[in-house]
């Protein structure tokens, strides 16, 4: 595996295998890697010719500094992990390497309703960092293919708007959400619960994969609150939990006319927020 920490030296590389015919696969990551990561990689390695992966802790996608300061950094780990897996390239730029101080690096884009729910009502201008950060790694990488998880089903919802925004060849590519034995979802967030919220946490997705059991049974409205009375326990305080549509994320009352459905929730255990999702539909 290949390591560049700056843009020349990475992009000259990538010309090299572009001339050869090669296919290029990009995995952005903020590091911490857990297996859901490496799940992208492999996916990644069996699609595409070259597997680049990229570490950088965007400023720009924090609500919270407290968040951005205790968000666990695991380079050394991360890179065995990637060479483990068989990634060929890893991207580790600094602040100053994805936004330099002489140029303009502010992005924007309506994202229209998409931003304004779940996500977007809860955390103003995530997605505007998230926009601007992927746009500057495509402008960057250039990717074939582009691969993302579905744990954050709302953010990969946006990038593929922002992807036709910006009238993009590069395919994204959405990765199942990996789960822990007793389901928990997998996040590098996980690492900060205690050991008494760590056995609490999975009743997040409990509640996520019981909405999806009464999917027909009973009303969108009855499932979304018997969901909410499950998640009502005094070490959770659950942001929000909705069953949206999965192609516009508003809101729906029922099924009629929905191709996709997904349950989407945040809770908060201590001091860790805790993002999930099931594909209801």
């Amino acid at each position: 595996m290949r390591t560049y920490k700056t843009i020349r030296h990475l992009q000259n590389r990538l010309d090299r295998y572009r001339k050869e015919g090669k296919s290029i696969g990009f995995v952005p990551t903020m590091g911490a890697l857990h297996q859901g990561h490496i799940s992208l990689i492999e996916q990644s390695n069996k699609k595409s010719d070259i597997t680049v992966c990229s570490i950088f802790v965007n400023p720009t996608q924090f609500n919270v500094k407290e968040d951005l300061d205790k968000y666990p950094r695991t380079e050394v780990q991360d890179a065995e992990m990637l060479k483990k897996a068989g990634c060929d390239i890893l991207f580790l730029p600094t602040e100053n390497v994805i936004y330099p101080p002489n140029q303009d690096n502010s992005y924007h884009v309506d994202f229209g309703d998409l931003e304004k729910v779940m996500e977007g009502a809860h955390r103003p201008g995530h997605f505007a960092g998230v926009a601007q950060v992927l746009k500057r790694f495509l402008d960057i990488v250039n990717p074939s293919a582009m691969y993302m998880g579905q744990k954050d089903y709302q953010q990969f919802t946006i990038v593929r708007a922002l992807l036709k925004h910006l009238k993009s060849k590069t395919k994204l590519v959405m990765g199942e959400t990996v789960r822990e034995a007793d389901g928990l979802a997998m996040s590098s967030r996980n690492v900060r619960l205690t050991k008494k919220e760590r056995s609490i946490a999975p009743l997040i997705s409990k509640a996520l994969f019981d909405a999806k059991s009464k999917l027909g049974k009973k009303s969108i409205a009855k499932i979304k609150k018997e969901a909410l009375e499950q998640l009502d326990i005094p070490e959770f305080r659950v942001e929000y939990f909705e069953i949206a549509d999965g192609i516009s994320l508003q809101a729906i009352k029922s099924l009629d006319g929905v191709k996709t459905a997904v349950a989407c929730t945040v809770v908060h255990l201590g001091k860790v927020r805790l993002i999930d999702n099931v594909i209801l539909k």
